[in-house]
């Protein structure tokens, strides 16, 4: 304690000190953060399934295409719709971003057609028609060929898409802008709807800093007036305020000095910092004010002495089992979220340090709070028992009661738990009635669908792909996942080859079927080679015929659409295996899939692996390992009931709402171990465990509730928030808040009164 004095002589230097660090990382702030929203960027580099994936996507050129339906009411075969079709094509073709073969519409599209020379290989249109004739000789065009009539061209015929597949890297801001103008400039009287994977990325990077920049300065005001009627001093507010946000400013600014970009999941961290650094203050000024209320002659050294020399063990306790379980996420295979865990436990051991030196600083400079003023504050007389007094004696002369209650409320969850899903869908992140909700619908209505799935088939030999069986068992591969609702369409070497049978003879729709043999297949090939452009078969077949890339259009993004698409094709692996093809996936939608897989499992395992560690901590902590695990009754329970609340209520296990659990242990934990210490330092000076219990309800279980208020209030706010993930946010990270809290004034403090832990027959304290 000596050396806490001789600290507090020098509270102007530390203040100082801290405010220039403080400085000094806001400009790293302000010059080096930016928002990564490009999934690719969130992918590990070395798993197995984003390396193939990254292989097929260069061999075929698969790329995220973005996606601008022209609709006019009155049907686009005019002059001035198909003029705005071609003009846009061109104007997307010299953008640097986008290679110009990489731009289809119908301007672009490829028309076979057969010919007394053979087969021919023609643009639709060069020129725009003008004349009712040529407009009915391309409608007709049109009509008659399935490559482009249902998926470039909506058959009501009423609109048409121009899908331009971008480079890797280049997508950003400002070209997400460009693109955007560009294509509304096209406005009028047509009706123009962009949509896409990039596009929806490009807007949800463009939302999110907004709606953080709303959420967050309302968050912290509903704290500030939370944390004024509860302490009922300005200074307490302000230092506890303080708290916080150093810590978060620090821990931002170290990710800026390294490097590291903000993910969405990012934006979980001042969450964590607010709910764990109130927690720290607050308990410091609760004993401050117990102290006050006992001494009240006391003065300001003294008083903030003890403070120090009672609180500082189990506030750094608590930051270090909270900072070793966010540390278990680095188990995670996904880069943001070994990033989150590494930066939120710097930022809990930075609120911790800043609890500990800053408010006896401040304290120190600034005078300490009024006495009786703590929201709550009884003086304990003989007329009437405080609350927590009696909700102790209520919680102890209720056992079965209690227990019964908490068993239901697990047993509900587990049900839950068996019904929670994963969702990697990037649209869920929007409400149903915005407008890029609605522009995706626009599209999934009139085409095959906005996002896409490849399946990479492959073989050991040149030209497995020339043989007729394996292009059957393909084609009916097709059909079949033609029969489910979410596919919209499908496209490989079999649409090529269908389109070439059916016009070399004679336009029969009979053989709009695989040739019967592999010389008529390789006839083809020739065929369109020299009539066409070869660099358009790039993207379905590699150039020794051993590789197919099917690409399955899909009309939503989510993962259980992804499943049932999988799901069909695995039904076909042993037959196409009797062939000597394999079946491989790629493609943005399959990374999503993989993406949200790996932070379930990672999640599962850091739990598991948080949890163990925390119980291995309060055992060395308090030398029992009975307190270990009595210490994780309310981390498993708030993580049972947050998992069984968002199964039960159908709320998706995504990369913001799988990492809520570690909340659960962060929290659970820091309002465990204050308690538990708390009913160890009371039972040293009493035998009577009522009365040990009366005391640690009322020094620690009141701090725990008023903490709990405190951040509950703030995260309710973000039921107001744009984005439906950040409303169940707000919601489940209060349900964890409560839960915490209610775990631990409940069940954990009853199985710590029942295990006698701290007491033995005829003990003499």
């Amino acid at each position: 304690m000596n050396a806490f004095g001789k600290l507090l002589k020098f509270s102007w230097l530390i203040i100082l000190v801290v405010l220039v660090i403080t400085g000094g990382f806001l400009y790293m702030i302000k010059t080096g953060t930016h928002l990564e929203t490009n999934l690719d960027k969130y992918m590990p580099a070395k798993n197995p399934a984003f390396v193939y994936s990254n292989y097929a996507e260069d061999l075929f050129n698969i790329r995220d295409g973005i996606i601008v339906a022209v609709e006019n009411p009155d049907g686009i075969f005019n002059p001035g719709t198909l003029q705005k079709i071609k003009d846009l094509t061109k104007d997307l073709q010299k953008l640097d971003g986008i290679d110009k073969s990489d731009v289809t519409s119908l301007y672009t599209a490829d028309n076979i057609v057969g010919s007394e020379f053979g087969m021919e290989v023609n643009p639709f249109y060069s020129r725009v028609p003008k004349s009712p004739e040529k407009l009915n000789r391309l409608k007709k065009e049109v009509e008659s060929n399935d490559m482009v009539f249902g998926r470039v061209v909506s058959k009501d015929e009423h609109s048409a898409v121009v899908i331009a597949r971008i480079k890797k890297d280049v997508f950003d801001s400002t070209f997400y802008n460009k693109i955007l103008k560009i294509a509304h400039s096209y406005e009028g009287p047509e009706k123009i709807y962009v949509a896409g994977r990039p596009i929806v990325e490009g807007t949800l990077g463009k939302l999110m800093p907004q709606d953080m920049k709303l959420m967050a300065p309302l968050v912290i005001l509903v704290i500030i007036i939370v944390l004024l009627i509860i302490l009922r001093s300005i200074k307490g507010m302000i230092l506890n305020l303080t708290v916080v946000l150093l810590s978060t400013i620090w821990t931002f600014g170290l990710m800026a000095l390294f490097k590291i970009p903000v993910y969405s999941v990012s934006t979980l961290i001042p969450i964590m910092l607010i709910a764990i650094g109130v927690a720290y203050g607050i308990h410091l000024f609760n004993h401050l004010e117990l102290f006050l209320e006992k001494n009240p002659g006391a003065d300001k050294k003294d008083a903030i002495l003890d403070m120090i020399k009672n609180m500082w063990k189990p506030v750094m306790m608590a930051a270090i089992t909270t900072a070793v379980g966010f540390l278990s996420l680095l188990t995670s295979q996904v880069y943001p979220v070994k990033y989150f865990g590494i930066f939120t436990a710097f930022g809990v051991m930075g609120a911790m340090a800043f609890a500990l030196v800053l408010i006896p600083a401040g304290l120190s400079i600034f005078g300490l709070p009024k006495t009786g003023k703590f929201l709550g504050q009884r003086k304990l007389d003989l007329g009437r028992k405080p609350f927590s007094h009696r909700f102790a004696e209520g919680i102890l002369n209720h056992k079965l009661m209690v227990i019964v209650t908490v068993s239901a409320v697990a047993g509900i969850s587990l049900f839950g738990l068996t019904r929670v899903w994963i969702d990697s869908s990037f649209l869920s992140n929007f409400e149903a009635s915005s407008s890029i909700r609605q522009t995706d619908k626009f599209i999934n209505d009139h085409f095959a669908g906005t996002s896409s799935f490849n399946v990479i088939l492959g073989s050991q030999k040149d030209d497995s792909f020339k043989n007729p069986a394996v292009l059957r068992l393909t084609d009916d591969l097709q059909k079949s996942l033609g029969t489910l609702k979410v596919v919209g369409d499908s496209f490989s070497l079999t649409d090529f080859l269908k389109r070439m049978n059916m016009v070399m003879n004679a336009d029969n729709e009979k053989f709009n079927t695989i040739p019967d043999s592999r010389d008529a297949i390789a006839q083809y090939l020739l065929l369109y080679e020299m009539s066409g452009d070869p660099e358009t078969l790039n993207s379905v077949i590699d150039y020794r015929y051993k590789t197919m890339n099917l690409t399955v259009q899909l009309k939503s993004d989510d993962s259980r659409s992804i499943k049932s698409v999988i799901s069909v094709i695995n039904g076909y692996r042993s037959r196409f295996a009797d062939l000597g093809i394999s079946i491989n996936f790629a493609g943005s939608g399959y990374k999503a899939l993989v993406f949200s897989e790996l932070i379930l499992k990672g999640q599962v395992t850091s739990l598991l692996l948080s949890i163990v560690i925390v119980i291995m901590l309060l055992t060395i902590m308090f030398r029992k390992i009975r307190i270990g695990l009595i210490g994780s009754i309310p981390i498993l329970l708030t993580s049972i009931v947050n998992f069984g609340v968002m199964g039960l209520l159908k709320i998706p296990l995504g990369p913001t709402t799988a990492l809520i659990s570690s909340i659960a242990v962060g929290i659970g934990v820091d309002y465990a171990i204050h308690f538990i210490e708390r009913y160890k330092e009371y039972s040293l000076f009493s035998s009577d465990k009522m009365e040990v219990s009366r005391k640690a309800m009322f020094h620690s279980g009141r701090a725990i509730l008023f903490n709990a208020v405190v951040v509950i209030s703030g995260f309710l706010v973000f039921l107001f928030s744009i984005f439906p993930p950040n409303r169940e946010l707000g919601a489940l990270v209060s349900l964890n808040m409560f839960t915490s809290f209610a775990g631990t004034l409940t069940i954990m403090f009853l199985l710590l009164y029942m295990s006698n832990i701290y007491f033995s027959k005829g003990d003499k304290k």
